[in-house]
């Protein structure tokens, strides 16, 4: 195929070939023309995002195979999967569906975290040991449970203690893998951001001092900012803990201000759904808006969901010589966010899905 369009983010006009899946800035003889203009744009990046999870816990390999369908048809073509009860393999094998990467099971304790999405360890000493496991079984990624409800407590408590935590870590850097974890309130976090953790889930409890120590590290945050709308809500269904639904309507409450400050101070920001479970699939454009709206520019935003993503990942944008995961646009979506939920062209692999 021939395309000439605008590409993003360098934003010159040229034209692009493609030819075995790949892009050329060469031309390709007797290519036909499938786009003579419009802006084109590296595909949409859902970095936490479960295909494999449903509204009542882990969904079959066919109802992953929807959830992957929805998200690709939505523009999202490079998943983290930032954890997942099923194995994803038989999802990377398609050639239709999104590239996945996987991060391997969620490691949690007996009790929590979810049931039955998590792997329960019988004791926290046992983290070293399944990082190493996950580590070895995933591809780069290694997803813990950071903080969760303590119902001898009542409220969001860590899981892990620091010693514990920096070991893991450490396994996992040692095996080439990176650890990112869920974590919503304050008290889990100087232990994971001691430990030398890579990336945080959703993050609400981030002080502005621990903001800048994330800058300072290089440390990436994922807020999941249209998951953390479900804060009020389950506030609501936790009347036997008190001190929980105040301490989850103080988070979502203070969750604006803290990306703006995580922006502000330079930590990496990324765009992530949560898809899977209380967030449909197939909504990172709503991601993408509402990092917009925390104080991102359009461009920042945009580029949180592609080619910044996709270099955080280790995957290639609009270059010569990369996958050809093209989206085509007929507007500028740096000038309209909203032009991203209309893509005219949608090429995978090469292929032109739509």
């Amino acid at each position: 195929m021939h395309l000439r369009g605008v590409v993003l983010p360098d934003g010159q006009e040229r034209d692009v070939w493609v030819r075995d899946g790949r892009l050329r800035f060469s031309p390709v003889e007797d290519a036909p023309t499938l786009v003579t203009e419009g802006f084109l744009v590296p595909g949409l990046v859902d970095a936490h995002c479960h295909p494999g999870i449903g509204v009542s816990g882990p969904a079959t390999v066919d109802e992953a195979i929807s959830q992957a369908l929805v998200d690709r048809d939505a523009g999202t073509l490079l998943i983290r999967d930032c954890g997942q009860p099923i194995d994803a393999r038989p999802l990377q094998a398609r050639e239709d569906l999104p590239r996945i990467i996987r991060a391997g099971r969620h490691l949690a304790l007996p009790k929590r975290y979810v049931p039955g999405l998590g792997l329960e360890l019988d004791s926290p000493d046992d983290l070293p040991a399944a990082v190493a496991e996950q580590a070895a079984d995933g591809d780069g990624w290694v997803k813990l449970v950071g903080d969760w409800i303590d119902r001898s407590v009542g409220d969001l408590a860590p899981l892990w203690p620091d010693d514990v935590l920096a070991e893991a870590v450490k396994v996992a850097h040692e095996a080439g893998a990176r650890v990112t974890a869920h974590v919503f309130g304050e008290d889990a976090l100087p232990g994971l951001i001691n430990a030398g953790i890579d990336c945080l889930e959703h993050g609400t409890g981030l002080s502005p001092d621990q903001l800048a120590e994330l800058a300072r590290r290089g440390t990436a945050l994922v807020p999941t900012l249209i998951n953390i709308e479900n804060f009020p809500g389950i506030a609501e269904k936790a009347g036997k803990y008190p001190a929980y639904a105040a301490h989850m309507r103080a988070l979502h409450a203070g969750v604006g201000d803290m990306v703006a400050e995580a922006m502000s101070a330079g930590v990496p920001v990324y765009a992530g759904s949560d898809a899977g479970g209380m967030v449909a699939h197939g909504r990172v454009v709503d991601e993408i808006e509402a990092l917009w709206r925390a104080g991102m520019s359009r461009t920042d935003a945009l580029a949180a969901a592609s080619w910044a993503a996709r270099e955080w990942l280790g995957h290639d944008s609009l270059t010569d010589g990369a996958p050809a995961d093209v989206l085509v646009y007929d507007r500028d979506p740096r000038e309209d966010l909203s032009v991203l939920r209309h893509p005219r062209h949608i090429l995978l692999r090469g292929k032109l899905i739509r």
